[in-house]
C-alpha cells in the first residue's frame, strides 16, 4: 500500500510548487548583480515576487519595499520585507511538498506552538545587519575580500552572546564562504540559491530585538528510544551526525518520530571510518549504534521542532533492537514533529520511510509504474553501506528528500541477497569502529590520524 501511495506521490508536484521556485529563482538572481543596479529584467521580477505575495498578510508591505527599489531607495526595513517575502515562498512549497508527502505516507504531524520570546540587545545586531544590507547593495558579483572581512569583528561579538549564537554561525559560515569565493566576480559557478538562503535566514534572524534567534522551546522526556538509522552530514571540518528513531514514552503517551545529534569539529585529513572516533564522547549513542541497541533516556530535552538535546550522561543502552522491525511495526503510527517557522524550506525535508517491494531500476527504486530516484551520493564514506549493496537490496529503512525539483531516496540501512547470502548493512554500524576485516587492515597501515593529531594539539597546548 505504501508503494502505490508513494508511486502516486512521483507523479506531479503539488500545484504552484515550481512558478513559486521560479520566483524564488528570480529574486536570487537580482541578489548577484546587487539590488544598487537593478535592470528591467530583474526589476520585473521582484515585481512579480510582490503580486504573487499581494493577498498575503505582507502583500502590501512587500509590494511598498519593491516600489522604493525601483526608485533607487535601499532600505535595511525593505530588504527584510523582501527577505521575509522570499521565505513566505520556500514556506509555501515547503508546507505543499510535507503535505503530499504525509498523505502519502499516511503520516500525522505535530502543530507549532511557541510562547512569545524576551527580546535580545540590538545593537549586535544591527552590525549584522548592516553587512547584509552591504551584501544586498553589491550583489555577489562585487563581493571582495574587503567586504567579507567587514563582517569579522560582528562575528566575533555576536559569538560572545549566547543567545546570539544562532546568527553568529550563519554569517560565520557565509562569510568563509564567500572569502573562499572572493574575488567572487571572477568565478564562474556560484551557490546562487544556497546564498540567498543564507542571506535571507541570516537577515530574518538579525531583525530588531533578536526575538527569532530564541531557543525553541523543550520539553523533558523518558522513555525508549528505537533507533531507525543515522545521517551523517560530513564537511571538510566538521562532522555531524543526526540520529532518526522513534520514542516510546514513558506513561503509555502516543509514539513520536524524533532526531538526535552530535557534532564535531574536524580537519580535511580525517575522513572515512575515522571520523567517529571525533565522536567518543557519546559512547552510549555509538554503542546503540554499532551494536543496534534500544536507548533508555530519562529527562531528555526535547525541543518542539523534534529535536532530542542529547545528553550522554542521561542515557543507557538496552535490549537489541532491529531497526527494520521498529520502522515496520511503528514507524507508520508515530507522530511526527511540527516544523518551526524558520526551518520550513523544501531542502530540510528528510521523513523517516521504510520501502519493500520494489525492484532496482538503474539508480532508483521502482514502486508500482514509477521510479524514485536514490541519493547516492549522501552515502557516507565511513559505514558499510555502499552503492553496490543498495543496488542489491530489496528492503531499505531511508529518508525522503525533495532535491532539485524531485523526491528521491537516501537510504540509511538496506537489506538483500548479494551471490546467495543475505545481507544488512546500515550506516552506523562502524560507530565503534569498522568490521570489515579490509577496512581495519587499511586503518592500521594508514594510522590513528584523530590520535596523531590529538596528541600534536596537546604538545602545542603544553608549550
Amino acid at each position: 500500500m505504501l508503494e502505490i501511495q508513494l508511486s502516486e506521490l512521483l507523479g506531479a508536484s503539488p500545484e504552484g510548487v515550481e512558478e513559486a521556485l521560479g520566483l524564488v529563482a528570480g529574486f536570487d538572481d537580482a541578489l548577484v548583480h546587487g539590488f544598487a543596479r537593478l535592470d528591467p529584467e530583474r526589476l520585473e521580477a521582484l515585481e512579480a515576487l510582490a503580486a504573487a505575495l499581494a493577498v498575503s498578510p505582507i502583500g502590501e508591505a512587500v509590494a511598498e519595499a519593491v516600489e522604493k527599489l525601483t526608485a533607487g531607495s535601499v532600505t535595511e526595513e525593505h530588504l527584510a520585507v523582501l527577505a521575509g517575502g522570499r521565505a513566505a515562498l520556500l514556506g509555501a512549497v515547503h508546507d505543499a511538498l510535507l503535505h503530499s508527502l504525509d498523505a502519502a505516507l499516511g503520516r500525522d504531524r505535530d502543530e507549532w506552538t511557541r510562547p512569545p520570546a524576551p527580546p535580545v540587545s540590538d545593537d549586535l545586531l544591527g552590525g549584522c545587519r548592516a553587512w547584509l544590507h552591504e551584501l544586498a547593495i553589491t550583489g555577489w558579483r562585487g563581493v571582495g575580500y574587503d567586504l567579507v572581512s567587514s563582517a569579522d569583528r560582528v562575528i566575533e561579538a555576536l559569538f560572545a552572546v549566547p543567545a546570539l549564537r544562532r546568527p553568529a554561525v550563519l554569517l560565520d559560515g557565509l562569510a568563509s564562504e564567500l572569502r573562499a569565493f572572493s574575488p567572487v566576480g571572477t568565478a564562474e559557478r556560484l551557490p546562487v540559491r544556497r546564498w540567498a538562503d543564507l542571506w535571507s535566514r541570516a537577515l530574518l534572524l538579525a531583525q530588531a530585538g533578536g526575538r527569532a534567534c530564541a531557543a525553541e522551546p523543550a520539553e523533558e522526556v523518558s522513555g525508549r528510544l528505537l533507533v531507525l538509522g543515522v545521517d551523517v552530514h560530513e564537511h571538510d571540518t566538521a562532522v555531524q551526525i543526526q540520529v532518526h528513531a522513534v520514542l516510546e514514552p514513558s506513561g503509555g503517551a502516543r509514539t513520536r518520530l524524533v532526531r538526535a545529534s552530535a557534532a564535531a569539529a574536524k580537519v580535511d585529513t580525517i575522513a572515512g571510518p575515522a571520523v567517529w572516533r571525533l565522536l567518543s564522547d557519546h559512547p552510549v549513542l555509538l554503542g546503540a549504534l554499532a551494536e543496534r541497541r534500544v536507548l533508555e533516556i530519562s529527562g531528555m530535552p526535547l525541543l518542539a521542532g523534534g529535536d532530542l538535546v542529547w545528553q550522554d550522561g542521561q542515557a543507557a543502552a538496552g535490549e537489541p533492537a532491529d531497526p527494520f522491525t521498529t520502522a515496520r511495526v511503528m514507524l507508520t503510527g508515530a507522530l511526527a514533529p511540527a516544523v518551526p517557522p524558520l526551518e520550513r524550506h523544501p531542502v530540510r525535508i528528510a521523513e523517516p520511510v521504510l520501502l519493500e517491494g520494489y525492484t532496482v531500476d538503474g539508480d532508483g527504486f521502482r514502486l508500482g509504474d514509477r521510479v524514485l530516484d536514490v541519493d547516492f551520493d549522501r552515502l557516507p564514506s565511513c559505514g558499510p553501506l555502499t552503492s553496490e549493496l543498495v543496488k542489491a537490496s530489496s528492503a531499505c529503512v531511508g529518508l525522503v528528500r525533495w532535491d532539485a525539483g524531485r523526491w528521491k531516496a537516501q537510504p540509511l540501512a538496506v537489506q538483500g541477497t548479494a551471490k546467495r547470502k543475505p545481507f544488512e548493512a546500515h550506516t552506523g554500524d562502524w560507530a565503534l569502529g569498522p568490521t570489515d576485516p579490509k577496512v581495519v587492515k587499511a586503518e592500521a597501515r594508514s594510522g590513528d590520524s584523530v590520535a596523531v593529531l590529538r596528541e600534536r594539539a596537546g604538545r602545542l597546548l603544553r608549550r
